[in-house]
């Protein structure tokens, strides 16, 4: 197995603050895994949540149904529980808890094994004051990038 399959939350980067990253396993059913090797998978809107029993589930994931299954397909958007060990489902649901943090997926992808992993990451919101500084700071590092590149030719 390749991990040519890296589905990514590009937006997260820039709305949010990441303050901690985890790496979970995904439970799937039936032929989500199928969809997520051929890149047919979504987490733009999504974020993770627990659950009374302290169970973390991706909520808003996307995954496309797959093309070449009879009836028995899977449903597009439902929660997908996340496997991580005990103590960083602990962690977090005490960081979420006590701080107001958020947990938004970062990017799914295929390990060597060939099992569908999820980064994960514990944020912040960013205030727009915060995503200003961001742009600008974005437009400066270009601008600087295109003086070196005339400099040298």
């Amino acid at each position: 197995m390749g991990n040519s399959v890296n589905i990514q939350n590009k937006k997260a980067k820039f709305q949010y603050e990441i303050i901690d990253r985890y790496t979970a396993g995904i439970k799937l059913v039936g032929t989500e895994i199928k969809s997520i090797r051929q890149g047919k998978a979504s987490i733009a809107e999504s974020f993770c949540e627990f659950n009374e029993q302290n169970e973390l589930f991706v909520v808003n994931m996307t995954i496309e149904e797959y093309s070449h299954a009879s009836h028995f397909n899977h449903r597009p958007k439902s929660e997908r529980k996340l496997l991580l060990q005990k103590r960083e489902l602990r962690k977090l649901e005490k960081e979420v808890k006590n701080s107001g943090l958020t947990i938004i997926p970062l990017r799914v992808f295929i390990n060597e094994n060939g099992y569908a992993k999820m980064v994960i990451a514990l944020c912040r919101g960013k205030k727009l004051f915060d995503k200003r500084e961001d742009i600008k700071d974005r437009d400066n590092k270009r601008r600087l990038d295109r003086v070196k590149k005339a400099f040298n030719n």
